[in-house]
């Protein structure tokens, strides 16, 4: 039987473009799995990782134009959006040459024997090494950040691992043009093309994840189909880390002070947040818990003029359409819940933002609006009015872990007084990141960011933005006893390669 065709569909018209590849049969994903095992000796010299992945940004910003251009095409996104989300794709490359410069990320420990302590201490060296080939699931909404070349396949490639992209549906023709990019800066330093393998279809996508060198995957996309492929990883006879990112609530809690003290600016920023991107963020704002009063009502005014003003938008494809739509309407229907804005269909392939109200007071039971505590991708959020703090920690306790959690407090209770404090702790649970007084949507690449958070907003604790993203890609191996001239340079004493380590219990820069 001939191949399924893999087709680039326009999402404002529902429309096929091209075919752009055939879906992989299990045999070309074993040749991809095997090209990739092939290229790790490649990648062994950190200079030529480094430089690598500055290639990889300069040729990807050598083709800007064109990329951007497909990647409209495919996703309706926009070129101002896309043409930033480039430009923060080629940045995390970059960063990640760096780390791999730095060195720090190897974690290398040297311990000289002690036979005063109890037990006696043998010669120990401990450092990191990559696990292998990396499979990587790429994401809709990032067609740059989170697709062949976004964070967990920059972060892979930094730790030393080849990596095999499962390209999205939503857009094989321009993953097809990244995969070429970034095979051309390989290249210019002579890395095989198999370091970066591309396969597209369902079943490939199976395949992939079974695949007896794959040493571990990146996933970031719904909760059925990351929960399927992480289940997949766990029955392998050897089982493999899965990172997965697989969906989020978000929720936002305004305290009557913040409401009252500035009611309008927070329902504005609210409408900014959620119909960001047509709500298509995964840090998107979907639960708001205000409070059922005079500030409250404030807030909700600003938030129904601001949301009103918003054109409908195309989503990434339209079963992702149909989806909100139905989710929208299952939500609407429920008791006690109503629709100031009413989210829908905006056009014949476009939908139009909307929020939803319910009291608070239906979340805290278990029932039929356990719905709204779910995620319902697309422009909508659902506004919870609690009648006091009792009320809103009983909503909070009920939910599933987050990728964020944010508060909107007042002045005073940003500077200490009132329960600040204490409600920051409170959402720190729920969280891997807590905001004061901001908006989630934004994923600065930082050292210091963490984007992950308990399940089901990720399968790990480990993050897929910022620098400590290579550290999934990696285990620590002990060398016990073994003379100077058969350890690894990174591990010798007189430190050949400069790298940062802790020697003897003290830390040398």
């Amino acid at each position: 039987m001939a191949a399924a065709p893999v087709w680039s569909v326009d999402p404002r018209t529902g429309k096929q473009r091209e075919q752009v590849a055939v879906e992989a049969t299990a045999q070309e994903v074993d040749a991809a799995v095997r090209d990739a095992h092939a290229a790790r000796e490649a990648l062994t010299d950190r200079t030529v990782r480094a430089a690598f992945l500055r290639s990889a940004a300069d040729e990807l910003e050598a083709a800007r134009d064109r990329l951007v251009e497909a990647a409209d095409a495919e996703t309706a996104l926009g070129p101002v959006r896309l043409t930033g989300e480039l430009a923060r794709t080629c940045y995390q490359l970059r960063a990640f040459a760096g780390i791999v410069e730095e060195g720090d990320f190897l974690g290398v420990v040297i311990d000289h024997p002690d036979d005063t302590a109890t037990p006696p201490i043998p010669d120990l060296r401990r450092y990191k090494i990559p696990l292998g080939v990396v499979a990587v699931y790429s994401a809709s909404n990032f067609p740059f950040a989170f697709s062949v070349a976004g964070g967990d396949t920059a972060s892979a490639l930094a730790a030393g691992c080849p990596v095999v992209v499962k390209a999205h549906p939503d857009h094989p023709a321009l993953s097809e043009l990244v995969a070429k990019v970034i095979r051309r800066a390989a290249a210019r330093h002579d890395v095989p093309d198999g370091v970066l393998g591309l396969v597209h279809g369902f079943d490939a996508g199976i395949e992939l994840i079974r695949h007896p060198l794959v040493a571990a995957a990146g996933f970031t996309g719904s909760v059925r189909g990351g929960r399927a492929l992480f289940d997949e990883a766990a029955a392998r006879p050897v089982p493999i880390p899965f990172h997965g990112e697989l969906g989020s609530l978000n929720p936002v809690l305004v305290t009557e002070a913040a409401a009252a003290e500035r009611g309008e600016a927070i329902g504005a920023g609210l409408a900014g947040s959620m119909t960001l991107g047509v709500g298509q963020f995964c840090v998107k704002p979907g639960l708001v818990l205000a409070p059922a009063s005079a500030a409250g009502d404030a807030l909700l005014k600003s938030l129904t003029d601001a949301v009103s003003d918003t054109d409908p938008g195309v989503l990434l494809d339209h079963r992702m359409r149909d989806n909100f739509l139905a989710g929208v309407t299952e939500r609407a229907q429920l008791p006690d819940v109503e629709s100031p804005v009413t989210a829908g269909a905006g056009g014949e392939h476009t939908v139009s933002a909307g929020f939803l109200t319910v009291p608070a007071e239906r979340l805290t039971r278990e029932g039929a609006h356990d719905l709204l505590l779910e995620e319902c991708f697309g422009p909508v959020t659902v506004i919870a009015r609690y009648t006091d703090e009792a009320e809103a920690r009983a909503v909070l306790s009920r939910l599933p872990g987050n990728l964020t959690a944010t508060v909107h407090l007042s002045s005073e209770e940003a500077a200490g007084q009132g329960r600040g404090a204490e409600l920051v702790r409170e959402l720190t649970p729920l969280a891997g990141r807590v905001l004061v007084n901001g908006w989630p949507t934004g994923v600065a690449v930082a050292p210091a960011q963490h984007h992950g958070g308990p399940y089901p907003a990720t399968t790990s604790t480990s993050t897929s933005v910022g620098g400590t993203a290579i550290e999934r890609w990696l285990r620590p191996v002990v060398y016990q006893g073994a003379p100077e001239a058969l350890l690894p340079p990174e591990l010798k004493d007189d430190n050949p390669l400069g790298l940062p380590r802790r020697f003897n219990g003290r830390l040398e820069r």
